[in-house]
Formats: C-alpha cells, structure tokens, sequence
C-alpha cells in the first residue's frame, strides 16, 4: 500500500526551529517528485516546498523562501522539511505529497499524508 506518513509538528516559539519528517512506503522516492503543502484556519492550501525525483531540484513559495530548506534521503525513504525562523502565520496543518512534478511550486499532489500539526506561538 502506498503511504505517506509525516511527523515532527509541535509547538515552537517565533524565531524557532522545527524539522518535519515524512516516511514513504510501498513505493521509493528516488523516481518521484514530492512536496509539501500545508494548511491554515480560515486560509486556503497553501504550496510550500517540492523537491524533485533526482533530488537536484528545489523550488519555494515567496512566504517561506530562504528560512525553509526541503531535502530527501533516498537511503531512508524519507523526506524534510527543516524550518527555521519561524513566525506565527507559519501555523498549519502540514502535509507531504507525492506530486506530479516539480517544475514550478505550483505543485499538483498526487495522494499525501495524515498530516502535522505546527503551531508558531509565544
């Protein structure tokens, strides 16, 4: 069965640091592009990250370019998301994808996770 599970979400201070984790099963990552899309209260999806099947190519929204850095381990089956200097907005609900591609941070998710909550509050 293919599945994506994501972890690390907790409560982080602004300014903070949190890494999410997403385990892929019934499938390998090293020939597929996944991303990561989350979601706000009262705020539509938003596309965050993606990074590509080789791994060779990164794209970023605007909101979250320069603090959030995506990566995958192709050894381990999993994808990161690192986010550093968080701020409140960055609050939602975080989910991996496999995606169709990533040629542009418009992202189309193919399937995606369960989800994770991160919570930027002082």
């Amino acid at each position: 069965q293919l599945q994506l599970v994501e972890s690390g979400g907790d409560l982080v201070q602004p300014g903070g640091s949190l890494r999410l984790s997403c385990a892929a099963s019934g499938f390998t990552l090293r020939h597929v592009a996944v991303g990561w899309l989350r979601q706000a209260p009262g705020k539509e999806r938003e596309k965050v990250s993606c990074i590509s099947s080789s791994g060779g190519t990164t794209k970023y929204s605007d909101s979250v370019k320069g603090r959030f850095s995506i990566s995958k381990d192709n050894f381990r089956n999993m994808v990161y998301l690192q986010m550093n200097s968080l701020k409140p907005e960055d609050t939602a609900i975080y989910y991996c994808a496999r995606i169709e591609s990533c040629m542009s941070i418009n992202i189309v998710p193919l399937f995606w996770g369960q989800g994770t909550q991160v919570t930027v509050s002082s």
